[in-house]
């Protein structure tokens, strides 16, 4: 057992060793020089494992720097975005318990209430005009053009049909306005016909896009100071083309600027080909930094003639969503390759699937600079994009039936760069102010 050592105790073991036998003293010494060098190799045996031991831990810790990061190694891979939650949907449609369409065979109006099974007519008693264009903007038109009662004796009804119709006090929300009927007291049905729009004539700056014939996308119309294009835009009406602010907020006065409609090629505009522009509307919340509200209408001097070549777009109905991956398509003269710096001959179009919010929101896209006005559309791998030039075009969705300009070229970092695709105006989250604006004027 150790115990604290005394002077005495020492040196009385050297006075012991020191009388002994000098043969058994050099014995004694030569083993205990042995025991000594054994003993500090032992130890330094112990040392060089433990440092060992020490240095192959750290080694395994540490990140390897000489290696490189995983970035480093293979710079080509777009680093995955995690997706997270399940996504929302792109475009948000207003939750009603009624739904109304048009059918297409005779522009009768039809109902149907949540848990009512079938369609139903509308029965004229009670109807109020606004409605008629109400109803018409909430199913994705710009306006009404005609509606009327029909008398049920020239309508085929089948037996059991039931009626919705307007309550006497039209109180309330339109979703909370109408009563089912077992009859029409009336004796007549409406028809409604709305403004057309999303058909196309037959059967964008768009980098890796393809050259269009005439009549496929007949609403795309190039925005020109003179005859030298800036902007793409859309026909909403004869008079109305939409297109983005950033385009013409605080630029030339509203006559320097002409639009061109029902082309395709941009070789050889003559100014008297082009229509001027009466109005320039931008949005009253459009800022110039963050692009948010980039929205803007053109009102024309003179009403474009529709043909073939020339046609309205649908706007987005009021109810209906749209999902992630949904496709849709991108249109314009803008430039086809980054840093190209002029505008392409041919109208270009290109395929571009909408992207989630929250995954073009993430940290490794656009880092929350989306706001509810823009939604993104495109592929996080690059190569497909709009670009310069093919800001304020559509970008359009088929919903089985019509077209529908769901977005509107907005901005983006760099041109088909990856985990950066095209950021759009989302359309169906400023409906009520395109409304307003066409309406009043």
């Amino acid at each position: 057992m150790l115990q604290d050592a005394s002077p005495g105790d020492i040196s009385r073991d050297f006075i012991r060793a020191a009388g002994e036998d000098p043969a058994e003293v050099a014995f004694g010494a030569l083993g205990t020089a042995r025991r000594l060098l054994l003993l500090l190799g032992l130890a330094g045996l112990l040392a060089g494992m433990a440092a060992g031991t020490w240095l192959l831990v750290k080694h395994l810790k540490e990140p390897q720097a000489e290696q490189g990061s995983p970035q480093e190694q293979d710079s080509d891979v777009t680093p995955a975005c995690d997706d997270g939650e399940e996504e929302e949907p792109v475009v948000r449609g207003a939750p009603s318990t009624v739904s109304f369409r048009i059918n297409t065979a005779n522009s009768l109006l039809e109902a149907r209430l949540e848990a009512h099974p079938g369609w139903l007519l509308v029965c004229h008693g009670h109807w109020d005009p606004s409605l008629g264009t109400l109803l018409c903007q909430q199913l994705g038109y710009l306006s009404m053009s005609q509606q009327k009662g029909v008398s049920l004796r020239d309508v085929q009804v089948s037996g059991g049909q039931q009626f919705l119709q307007v309550r006497p006090r039209q109180d309330g929300s339109l979703e909370d306005m109408w009563q089912v009927r077992s009859s029409c007291r009336s004796g007549r049905i409406v028809a409604l016909q709305c403004s057309e729009c999303g058909l196309q004539a037959g059967t964008v700056r768009v980098v890796g896009g393809t050259d269009v014939s005439p009549g496929r996308w007949p609403w795309q119309v190039s925005v020109c100071q003179g005859s030298q294009h800036r902007c793409g835009g859309s026909v909403l009406a004869p008079e109305w083309i939409l297109t983005a602010a950033h385009c013409v907020h605080r630029q030339l006065p509203a006559p320097a600027w002409l639009v061109f409609a029902g082309i395709v090629t941009h070789g050889s505009l003559q100014p008297e080909a082009g229509v001027p522009v009466r109005d320039i509307i931008p949005h009253p919340l459009y800022n110039d930094s963050s692009l948010d509200y980039d929205i803007a209408l053109l009102r024309l001097q003179v009403p474009l003639n529709f043909s073939g070549a020339i046609r309205a777009v649908c706007l987005p109905p009021a109810p209906r969503d749209l999902l992630q991956g949904t496709q849709c398509w991108v249109s314009g003269w803008g430039y086809t390759a980054p840093g190209q710096a002029q505008v392409a001959g041919t109208l270009k179009e290109a395929l571009v699937p909408l992207i989630g919010t929250r995954r073009c929101n993430s940290s490794c896209v656009y880092k929350g600079e989306l706001t509810a006005r823009m939604l993104c559309a495109g592929h996080l791998r690059g190569h497909v994009d709009a670009c310069q030039g093919d800001s304020g075009g559509p970008l359009v969705c088929w919903d089985g039936s019509t077209w529908r300009l769901v977005g509107v070229v907005s901005w983006g970092q760099g041109c088909a760069e990856p985990n950066h695709p095209g950021v759009y105006t989302n359309v169906a989250q400023l409906l009520p102010w395109i409304h307003q604006v066409t309406q009043s004027h």
